[in-house]
């Protein structure tokens, strides 16, 4: 590495000489996509390079940096940034949450690790403040949370109401424990009790205290209550006795409170929510009734796995498979677990007699989407089909409460139900009011709940001491390009197949039993050496005012293994509308159409950073830079080792 280049830039960034063509910042997030793609902006390739060299310890603080809920999000995230993940274009997506989950289990709350460690690899959001103010809370999900974990970070006073017997929000009262084990959940509410968040159970925000309340007692409110109320149907029968939203049943099932289900059961819906009702149903051992000792959710694991496969359970969706949005892995152990799933159809009524549910009429679905993408299903008439049942869960969305603002609140509202916040800031209309999470969005994924949760903190911050927060610092090391020694220029970036994640077997899924085992540690870093590394990137150098001492050899097309690098003349390109610089604007060539000479163009979506294209070029305009953010340059540095 080259110790001259190893300097820290305020935005913009320049290559080797100030004079020459500035990197945006933005261009540079941008192109680490598993970075920009997460909402708390993890570094999770950082985090992914070092568990391949075993450096667990440094892993670990890079996941948990900026994530409150490191551990919840190991299990159940929805892991945007593998979706994002640039290694999926060549053969798959690397297990990125998976290996969240080792380096919990290895260095986070799951291994026993005192909170003052954990503290001490904790991002914080600001210093304390000098005249902390006091923030009431509503809501103590993942984004009323994640913003009372700031809070305290930064010196505050927080109390948090929510109207549950138990903390959690929908992490608890929606994920079933076969997904989310409950201790991992409390040790992670525990730290954020012990950073010194005050949290009232059993506070129904509306009577007492009220939302006016609040607003005289506290200096700030955020507004998370979440949308704990699950859609129904307006289709004939959806009254009848045996008709409940997924909601409620993964509530009654979470909380241990009575609910009824028969031997055959139809979940409508293709999403995640519909999986877990379903997965919930079929592990149901039996009825559960008011005057039972016990809820079934407790009975001995034996008797629960001796009645598991009694119940049928059918799952109707609008989509085809490929459309629908459930995670494929919830999928493919919803079918290893016996569920049916029947696509393309939906519901037109729910039958009964004697006013108990007997079946699900459907229809058959010519499409779910318009030509603009938009969801707008359209059935075939005459195309009707019963599946007989005695229990219909709907799983077709959720909504807002918003009962509790009570009347004259003076909260702007949209027209979906929900709270309109400002997007930077997520301030309401109200001032001193906030508001995030699935009240202000509708419902979202956990991590998306978090990072609100964590920007209406630094919101608050503002409002109560005036502070702002400067543009990120980034570092940028250059490397020798000789020196520079990624795996990947040694020809073996396609060889390491990515793993299969373990699950318990089907026969011992009882209920509470976890089904996604943790990779063992050889596996995780065989898992991570598949990264790409994509904080790298290959910058060629180049002046606007000066030019470049490129001699058009094309040895940099020869050598990309990815294809990804193209020597165009400028003639074809001076009228293209297509490409862009690095900050986003429209490429402008000085010479005219018909001008000899040629550009190098590259696709950042296919490179590798092999750094072979660095390696060839015979004059060394062609460099490999890493950039990250100065605060992680320690740990992110120890990600680039040779291995």
């Amino acid at each position: 590495m080259t110790p001259l280049a190893n300097r820290a830039f305020a935005p913009p960034l320049f290559g080797w000489w100030e004079t020459h063509q500035p990197l945006e910042p933005d261009y540079l997030a941008s192109n680490f996509p598993c970075r920009a793609a997460c909402p708390v902006h993890t570094n999770a390739g950082g985090y992914v390079a070092l568990v391949a060299q075993g450096r667990f310890d440094e892993a670990y603080a890079l996941a948990r940096g900026p994530n409150p809920f490191a551990s919840v999000c190991g299990r159940v995230c929805a892991h945007p940034c593998e979706a994002a993940c640039r290694r999926g274009a060549i053969d798959a997506p690397i297990h990125i949450r998976a290996l969240k989950r080792v380096v919990n289990e290895k260095r986070g709350i799951e291994s026993g690790r005192p909170f003052e460690e954990i503290l001490g690899v904790v991002d914080r959001p600001r210093p304390e403040a000098t005249k902390p103010g006091r923030v009431a809370i509503i809501g103590a999900g993942p984004a009323g949370l994640a913003c009372a974990h700031d809070l305290r970070l930064m010196g505050h006073a927080v109390v948090v109401f929510d109207a549950a017997p138990v903390a959690g929000g929908m992490m608890r009262l929606g994920i079933p424990d076969y997904r989310l084990p409950r201790p991992q959940l409390d040790r992670e509410i525990e730290f954020i009790q012990w950073l010194g968040a005050e949290i009232r159970l059993g506070a129904e925000i509306g009577n007492e205290p009220t939302f006016a309340d609040l607003l005289a007692d506290f200096d700030a409110v955020f507004v998370a209550a979440g949308c704990s109320r699950g859609r129904g149907l307006k289709i004939p029968g959806a009254d009848l006795d045996g008709v409940i939203t997924a909601v409620d049943l993964l509530v009654h099932v979470n909380l241990g409170l009575p609910v009824k289900l028969g031997a055959g059961v139809v979940v409508v819906g293709g999403g995640n929510v519909a999986y877990d009702a379903a997965r919930s149903a079929r592990r149901f051992g039996g009825t559960s009734l008011p005057d039972e000792g016990h809820h079934n959710l407790a009975i001995d694991a034996a008797v629960v796995a001796a009645q598991i496969m009694k119940r049928g359970v059918t799952m109707v969706a609008l989509e085809s498979r490929d459309e629908m949005p459930a995670d494929p892995t919830e999928i493919e152990e919803g079918a290893e677990e016996g569920i049916k799933l029947v696509n393309r159809r939906g519901p037109k009524a729910i039958l009964g007699e004697g006013g108990r549910v007997t079946a699900l009429r459907t229809l058959d679905v010519s499409r779910v989407f318009d030509e603009n993408g938009r969801f707008s299903p359209r059935f075939v008439e005459g195309s009707e089909k019963e599946i007989p049942c005695d229990t219909v869960v709907l799983a077709v969305g959720q909504m807002a409460d918003l009962s509790f603002l009570g009347n004259d609140h003076g909260v702007e509202l949209t027209p979906q139900g929900l709270i309109k916040v400002d997007g930077r800031t997520l301030a309401t209309s109200r001032a001193g009011v906030y508001a995030g999470g699935d009240i202000a969005f509708g419902p979202r994924i956990v991590i998306s709940a978090v990072a609100d949760g964590r920007r209406a903190a630094r919101s608050i911050d503002t409002q109560l001491t005036g502070r702002t927060d400067e543009p990120p610092r980034l570092s940028v090391r250059v490397f020798d390009s000789f020196g520079y020694n990624h795996p990947f220029a040694r020809g073996d970036y396609e060889k390491v197949p990515r793993h299969r994640l373990p699950v318990v077997p089907v026969e011992r899924r009882a209920v509470g039993t976890e089904v996604e085992r943790v990779l063992d540690p050889e596996e995780a870093r065989i898992e991570g050496t598949r990264c790409l590394h994509c904080w790298v990137n290959t910058i060629f150098d180049s002046s606007r005012m000066n030019g470049t001492e490129c001699i058009q050899c094309g040895g940099c097309v020869d050598v990309c293994p990815e294809q990804c690098i193209d020597l165009v003349a400028l003639r074809r390109i001076a009228h293209s509308p297509e490409l862009r610089l690095a900050d986003g604007s429209p490429l402008q060539l000085i010479a005219s159409p018909g001008a000899e000479g040629a550009a190098l163009i590259k696709d950042e979506t296919a490179c590798i950073r092999c750094g072979l294209c660095a390696r060839r070029c015979p004059v060394g305009l062609i460099t490999m830079q890493a950039f990250y953010r100065e605060s992680e340059a320690p740990l992110a540095g120890l990600a680039e080792t040779t291995l």
